[in-house]
């Protein structure tokens, strides 16, 4: 059996040629956008399934508290991934695949933004949201993994960690939603 030292060198030299490997013009794109859209004080929605829910969940505690705190802009950013209540409601009285998309029907505006977050990008509660936001022009930052399915095609940003594997690709998401984060903060962050 490999040392785990060997294991966790292995696991982050893929992680890290995983996420250098992505289009870096596009993790660029997706951070203009979201400075843009904080700018000009429009919605920002979160949402994703499993541990993908969680980097959602996680962005509103990042977004929210700490770019406010750093800067002069207070974003607005929700989660559709958040209500426990909202979303089993709308699953066992409508359908599963329509979590995120009856929620964006009711809180989406044209000018806002979905930050959507699946390692496989075609599950269909992700694809009936894309769906949503293409149809009512809402901009769409897709990160997937594995192939990137129908995420990777169909949103404004596609960014996309070409992994095979769930620990590796939502890392990597995560990874990428803070190091966005930091960047913005280093160029509209307040100066001391």
């Amino acid at each position: 059996m490999a040392s785990i030292k060997l294991f966790l060198k292995n696991y982050i030299e893929n992680l890290s040629k995983s996420i250098l490997n992505s289009e870096i013009k596009n993790i660029d794109l997706a951070a203009s956008q979201i400075i843009s859209t904080i700018k000009k004080k429009n919605n920002i929605f979160v949402c994703g399934n499993g541990g993908s829910a969680a980097i959602a969940n996680h962005y509103v505690v990042d977004f929210m508290k700490f770019f406010k705190q750093k800067s002069t802009f207070k974003p607005k950013i929700v989660s559709l991934s958040n209500s426990i209540e909202t979303i089993t409601a709308i699953s066992n009285d409508l359908d599963y695949k329509k979590i995120f998309s009856y929620q964006a029907e009711s809180l989406c505006n044209k000018n806002d933004l979905i930050i959507i977050i699946s390692s496989s990008g075609n599950s269909q509660n992700i694809v009936e949201l894309v769906k949503f936001a293409n149809k009512h022009k809402i901009k769409t930052i897709g990160f997937s993994g594995f192939k990137g399915g129908y995420l990777k095609k169909r949103s404004s940003i596609s960014v996309h960690i070409d992994a095979q594997n769930y620990g590796i690709s939502e890392d990597a998401h995560h990874i990428l939603m803070h190091a966005i984060l930091q960047y913005l903060i280093k160029f509209f962050g307040k100066k001391n």
